[in-house]
């Protein structure tokens, strides 16, 4: 059954609410493994020859693109299919001759946007099939107002595009007992969600063994649907990445080799076995958790398959030592069927409890969206100020924050020298190597007086957090660099992530 037009109306007016109400960066690979990406794809400058005799860092640019890849694409651990759907986006703005910042920036939140409202109908006409329509509107419900969502659905994360493609092929899928399902259809959607993040195999490893268990017809299924389907997208994504790296890589088999068997990303911090359990799951749940925890009592044998796909999926990332919550965000439609089907079968509270889960779900989700974390974007429109200005040449900004802290050239989009610190894990195999970052931190005024030896290599802009000002306040002063605005990050600052974000102008004849 399909669901009814209003639905779908209700649904895009929210997500492109939900769009624009989410003004915080949440993890730097929002930005660095798709929008910098493709931002690097399409547009291509010379370096700025006439900008001041300083050596060219690495991390600033190369004299072909401007942008920068971090090391995960130097080593072949992401494919391009997924940035170049931002890369296509791109691309036709450019050939419109509307390629400005900030329809770079909102373009592709508001795509994600559309695709999280058409994944939101299309898990209501899931569970009205599977059920009846009562159900999937309370269903429906609880997708909208899931505080994590709601923080997650319109950012350009791989995480974000794997949940959507799971709802998707979640609406094909042959639930054991129903009628609907049609395996190609899934089976493709779920080889699409691996092609962009090959970790999605996880929650669909139960579903699939299970539906293949059910199936009759066995040699059928593997010769006609699972063999063509796998060889179109591995197909696929292999010219895809063959034509972008200029080799042949299978970029899957590395992302799994790289974090699941050598487990190096340790490198980005480790959590005990039961952080799922005892943090990751409840804080992505929220308000929902006891609909959850009920609707899973309640529900029928046949939404166990659905329930299995959660506590697999969880289980499987308990064992990796690096865990966070957007790991998890793909089996939250998963949960979402449960908190429904909990309150179509709350009897006297139902009012109550939709009022309990509207209301205590819209705090966390206004509060992360448009407060926690928002410096780190907010900085971003003072450097692009300094892309109209007739000295844009001899700017040069640098960016002194734990790296990947802000999005880089595709919220500036223009040719301006930039330079963050550096933080590539190690993959030498030397033990005594220690990231530029971390040197950094080590002793950063001794670094700064080394890095920057002569005047004639200074910035002209500095961007730090507050909580370094104090220790590099010398380096400040006698280099002639000046304050010029304070923006606000965070009310939880921890170690290297300040409160405020500071901008430091040095002061000179030229006027920034």
């Amino acid at each position: 059954a399909a669901a009814p037009a209003p639905l779908l109306a209700l649904a895009l007016v929210l997500r492109t609410l939900n769009c624009f109400l989410v003004q915080t960066s949440f993890v730097p690979d929002e930005y660095w493994q798709s929008l910098e990406v493709a931002h690097r794809m399409v547009f291509k400058y010379p370096s700025p020859a006439a900008g001041p005799a300083v050596p060219w860092s690495r991390s600033v640019l190369n004299i072909h693109n401007y942008g920068y890849l971090t090391w995960e694409w130097t080593s072949s651990l992401r494919g391009y299919s997924y940035p170049l759907i931002f890369a296509s986006m791109y691309k036709a703005l450019q050939l419109l001759a509307k390629d400005n910042v900030q329809l770079l920036i909102w373009v592709p939140r508001l795509a994600q946007a559309v695709l999280a409202a058409f994944a939101d109908v299309k898990l209501y006409s899931l569970v009205q099939h599977l059920e009846n329509s009562e159900t999937a509107k309370f269903v429906f419900f609880c997708q909208l107002c899931s505080w994590f969502t709601w923080y997650s659905c319109t950012r350009t994360l791989t995480n974000t595009m794997e949940s959507i493609l799971t709802i998707f092929a979640l609406s094909y899928y042959p639930v054991k007992g129903s009628k609907m399902g049609n395996s190609c259809k899934y089976l493709a959607l779920v080889a699409l969600a691996i092609v962009i993040r090959p970790t999605a195999v996880i929650p669909w490893m139960p579903l699939v063994f299970s539906h293949f268990l059910q199936e009759r017809r066995k040699a059928d299924l593997i010769l006609h649907n699972c063999i063509p389907v796998g060889l179109v997208t591995v197909g696929t994504s292999l010219i895809i990445d063959r034509v972008f790296f200029g080799e042949w890589v299978l970029v899957q088999l590395n992302f799994l080799k790289f974090n699941v068997l050598q487990n190096l990303g340790t490198f980005y911090g480790s959590h005990p076995w039961h952080w799922y359990f005892t943090q990751g799951l409840p804080v992505v749940l929220g308000p929902h958790l006891p609909f959850f925890i009920h609707g899973c009592a309640l529900a029928p044998r046949k939404y166990r398959i659905f329930l299995l796909a959660v506590i697999w999926t969880v289980l499987v990332y308990s064992t990796l030592s690096h865990k966070e919550f957007r790991f998890i965000y793909p089996v939250l439609p998963f949960c979402m069927i449960f908190c429904g089907y909990s309150l179509k079968h709350l009897k006297a509270w139902k009012k109550t409890a939709t009022s309990f889960l509207l209301l205590s779900n819209l705090v966390p989700a206004l509060y992360t969206g448009l407060v926690h974390q928002r410096g780190t974007l907010d900085v971003m429109s003072h450097i692009q100020q300094l892309c109209s200005n007739s000295q844009q040449s001899q700017a040069f900004v640098f960016i002194l924050m734990p790296c990947h802290s802000t999005p880089f050239y595709s919220h500036v989009h223009c040719p301006l020298k930039m330079r963050f610190l550096q933080c590539p894990p190690n993959l030498t195999g030397n033990e005594s190597y220690i990231d530029e970052a971390d040197v950094f931190y080590s002793n950063p005024l001794g670094w700064l007086n080394k890095e920057f030896y002569n005047d004639t290599l200074l910035p002209s802009h500095l961007i730090l957090f507050n909580v370094l000002e104090q220790e590099i306040s010398s380096f400040l002063a006698l280099r002639g660099y000046k304050k010029t605005a304070t923006v606000f990050h965070t009310h939880v600052p921890q170690g290297r992530v300040g409160s405020h974000i500071s901008i430091y102008r040095r002061k000179s004849e030229m006027n920034y």
